[in-house]
Formats: structure tokens, C-alpha cells, sequence
């Protein structure tokens, strides 16, 4: 997660904690910051914007469950902006929303099962995203086959060429895709909490 001098003791008082209206300790703040900070970080490494991270690590560090009003708060964003995120966050199934006795706004908490995020988001993104590599490389190849007989010498050449590069590629989407269905198919049946040691060999 992020480093520096936030974490060394240069820090200000602590600003508001997660919606619970009091200051944290400099130190709870400089690694809630860092932590925020780095799952924006990582968010954006796989291709979702900072916020998202940073939203899902606002409701992980909350002990308690956070509305859309908290949220803008604790991370200085406009509103806009977390409800249109909060609902990516729900359509990945990272966040779910919960009922607070006594007030009509809508709370939210993280999911803490890590492994069961990973398969969402294998499941829900990237499952989909080879799928669709997958018809658009048959989609091509289908295209060159059928347009072969109308060119000449040269050019059936280079378009047997491409059907032959494209053709290795779809075979890796297709075992990326094989590897994924696994995966997600397996994890119905781990549960992480049993797991006490991995051995790496």
C-alpha cells in the first residue's frame, strides 16, 4: 500500500474516521489513508477507476456499515461520482447494502470474503471479456476464409497467413477461457477460512 512520511509520524491530527463523526489517531489515519490510496492503485491496475478502490477500501476499514453521504465525505468526491461507482461496486458484488434501524438513507458494507470477489470479478469481467476475444477472432477468421477464393495468389497467401496467427491465438483465449471456468467452478467448493498454510514448492 502507499508509503512515505505519512507513516513515519508527519502527520496532522486525524480527519473524520469512516461516518463515525470522530477524529482517528494520526497513525489509524496515515494507514487508512495508505490503504485507500493503494487499492485505488490497485483498482486501476486492472482497469476500474481509483475511486472504485478506494470506495470498497472506505466500507472495509468502517466497522460499521456507510451511506453514499459518508462516503462523499470520507473521500472528499461528489456524489455523482459514488453512486455511480456504488452501483459498479453492487454489479460486481464487492458491496451490498444494508438496512440501519431508525434511517431511510441507503448503508453499505464491504464483502470480506476475498476469494468470493475474485470469482465475481473473473466471473463477471473477465470471463466475458475472453468470451467476446473469442468471437471476434472466429468472427475474422470466418471473414478471411470466405473472401480467400475471391483474391489472388498473393494475397490468399497473406490472409492463410492471418487465419494461422489468429488461429493460435484463439486457441490460448480458449484455454485462458477453460482455465477460468475452472477456477470459478472450483471455488464453490474452497472455503479459505480452513486453509492454515500454503506450501510452495
Amino acid at each position: 500500500m502507499a508509503t512515505g512520511d505519512s507513516l513515519n509520524g508527519h502527520v496532522e491530527e486525524g480527519r473524520s474516521a469512516n461516518g463515525t463523526g470522530r477524529s482517528l489517531h494520526p497513525i489509524l489515519q496515515a494507514v487508512n489513508d495508505s490503504m485507500l490510496e493503494g487499492l485505488g492503485q490497485l483498482a486501476d491496475y486492472f482497469g476500474y477507476n481509483r475511486v472504485i478502490g478506494k470506495m470498497y477500501g472506505a466500507l472495509l476499514l468502517s466497522p460499521e456499515p456507510m451511506s453514499l453521504d459518508d462516503l462523499v465525505e470520507h473521500l472528499s468526491v461528489s456524489k455523482a461520482s459514488v453512486s455511480m461507482n456504488m452501483r459498479m461496486l453492487e454489479n460486481l458484488g464487492v458491496v451490498r447494502e444494508v438496512w440501519v434501524r431508525g434511517d431511510r438513507r441507503k448503508f453499505y458494507e464491504a464483502e470480506s470474503d476475498f476469494w468470493k470477489i475474485l470469482t465475481n470479478v473473473l466471473g463477471a469481467r473477465e470471463l466475458r471479456d475472453v468470451n467476446q476475444a473469442l468471437e471476434v477472432l472466429e468472427g475474422n477468421i470466418q471473414h478471411l476464409r470466405e473472401a480467400i477464393p475471391s483474391m489472388d495468389q498473393a494475397d490468399q497467401a497473406l490472409a492463410n497467413y492471418y487465419v494461422g496467427r489468429i488461429d493460435q491465438m484463439k486457441d490460448f483465449f480458449r484455454f485462458a477461457k477453460l482455465i477460468l471456468t475452472s477456477i470459478l467452478e472450483r471455488s464453490r467448493d474452497i472455503n479459505v477460512s480452513d486453509i492454515k498454510r500454503i506450501d510452495i514448492e
